[in-house]
């Protein structure tokens, strides 16, 4: 899809008015996805120069390291692994492909755009007014080149690592989507959950309490009915993103993915379970889980930092049918002690869902909101403002921390006005540090809803299924009755800052 959105006054200052950097005035900005499937996105990075080959690396060791360097280092390119040994022959695996100029990319925009320009765009062109467009059925697809059934199915032949040394496991399902459908409404989810390789047939399948898949899950176990499930490994990484997203209760993300391409994305219908299977897919999984039936799983690190869900029972997935294109390739999201690859993604549309659902609720003038890395896009949240009435940083603080976007395992919800750049973590603490005060700042929400992947949750807590926290929301903005007389910011003007860059900035180059 190809258009022009015009983006807002001050949107995307990459320092902000605090660093005395000029704010530039709206402007047209055209966004062109310019792939189609996985294939078609290495095929764009390729020609960035953001993609290297690795020949050779083991899944037991080797493949999980590599990952762990590049994700770390939002620079590095992505890898494309080849000829794993004892895997399939032709059979690959990518990984980190959110980083670099490839950010951009898979998003459509300039690849000069900064992250918080990236976020505000993807709000503006894509979030907004968005309209989804039904998935449509076709009658095949690449995916279904090759189709495994019956005694031939085996997931372990297949290039998928063990991705950290802790983990009890090869995890098939980190840059998968899964796809489900509620038994009673008869709507279809797509959502991101973890996936494990017990065997040949069988994987384990977690899924976070509150979360649609889980909602779904708990509705067939309630009915002594099996899941139908459909798991996309190597999938569309539009697709991918939207479905690891906050998106509303009842809608198909396939349906918001098709709206933010223009057109509807084409499936197969799946002929075990009738559920959609995107027809451009690398490889899908297809089958069912079974009520009551549990594997031991975990365990893993995850997007906290930590192995904070330990080993417990877990619903297993059936595997009744594999089907995959050619020489498939396996999309592989491991989550690392953040910030990386995983808080990357996740900031850029985490952040405009929020300011989307924030400015829904009825909270005006919010100019920025940034879901920081280093929280893993979750825990720690920066909000500005222009402050417009008594109360004003409050509400935006408690909206933000509560909306459904923002809900989910949070922890700091930090409120600033609008001179600061909640995307830089310097500038977001600078504010909290000088203008809010410990005894009078801070509110404290609790009872919120967590995750057992929370490892602040005491043991004894998670074991009688408390999976809470508290919220704690930070008002560092200026003192709305007396900001008029808060001391002036010790920093240049931003007329005086650009005309500094223009004379002096040639300091700054290596």
């Amino acid at each position: 899809m190809s258009a022009i959105v015009r983006l807002p006054d001050g949107m995307g200052s990459p320092m902000g008015n605090v660093a005395g950097a000029a704010v530039p005035a709206s402007k047209d900005v055209s966004y062109n996805i310019p792939y189609e499937d996985l294939r078609g996105w290495i095929a764009q990075a390729e020609k960035l120069g953001e993609v290297r080959h690795v020949k050779g690396a083991t899944w037991q060791e080797e493949m999980g390291m590599a990952a762990e360097l590049v994700q770390h280092d939002e620079k590095a390119p992505c890898v494309l692994f080849e000829d794993v040994p004892g895997c399939r022959k032709g059979d690959r695996l990518l990984t980190n492909f959110f980083g670099g100029r490839r950010q951009n990319m898979t998003l459509g925009f300039p690849l000069d755009f900064t992250k918080l320009q990236l976020s505000e765009a993807f709000l503006e062109c894509y979030m907004r007014d968005l309209k989804p467009i039904p998935h449509q059925y076709v009658e095949t697809g690449p995916v279904m080149e090759n189709v495994i059934t019956g005694d031939a199915i085996d997931i372990t032949k297949f290039p998928v690592p063990k991705w950290h040394e802790g983990d009890g496991g090869r995890y098939v399902g980190t840059g998968s989507y899964n796809i489900t459908i509620d038994p009673e409404e008869n709507w279809i989810n797509v959502g991101t959950y973890r996936v494990m390789i017990h065997d040949k047939n069988t994987v384990g399948f977690y899924m976070s309490p509150g979360k649609h898949g889980r909602i779904h899950r708990d509705k067939y176990e309630a009915r002594n009915e099996p899941m139908p499930v459909v798991v996309v490994i190597g999938g569309d990484p539009l697709q991918f993103l939207v479905a690891c997203s906050e998106m509303p209760y009842g809608v198909c993300e396939l349906d918001i993915a098709g709206g933010l391409r223009g057109k509807a994305v084409k499936v197969v219908k799946g002929p075990v379970t009738g559920l959609p299977i995107p027809a451009n897919a690398e490889m899908v999984l297809e089958g069912f889980v079974q009520p009551h039936k549990r594997k031991l799983e975990g365990p893993f690190g995850e997007w906290t930092g930590y192995y904070a869900s330990d080993v417990r029972e877990e619903p297993v997935l059936d595997i009744k049918a594999i089907y995959h294109r050619n020489d498939p390739i396996i999309l592989g999201c491991p989550p690392q002690r953040p910030p990386e690859e995983q808080a990357r993604y996740r900031a850029v549309t985490r952040s405009a869902l929020i300011r989307k659902n924030v400015l829904q609720a009825g909270v005006p003038d919010i100019t920025a909101v940034w879901a920081h890395e280093v929280g893993g896009s979750r825990l720690l949240l920066g909000v500005s403002i222009k402050q417009r009435y008594a109360g004003h940083s409050k509400q935006a603080g408690h909206v933000a921390a509560m909306c459904h976007a923002g809900a989910y395992a949070g922890k700091y919800v930090i409120v600033v006005d609008d001179d600061i750049d909640v995307s830089n973590l310097e500038d977001l603490m600078w504010a909290m540090c000088t203008r809010s005060d410990p005894a009078t700042s801070i509110d404290i929400i609790h009872g919120t809803w967590s995750t057992p992947l929370d490892p602040r949750i005491p043991p004894e807590e998670k074991a009688k299924g408390n999976n809470t926290n508290s919220r704690a929301i930070i008002d560092a903005c200026r003192p709305y009755h007396w900001r008029d007389k808060f001391p002036k910011v010790n920093m240049p003007s931003p007329e005086l800052a650009r005309r500094t860059m223009e004379k002096f900035g040639y300091l700054l180059k290596p």
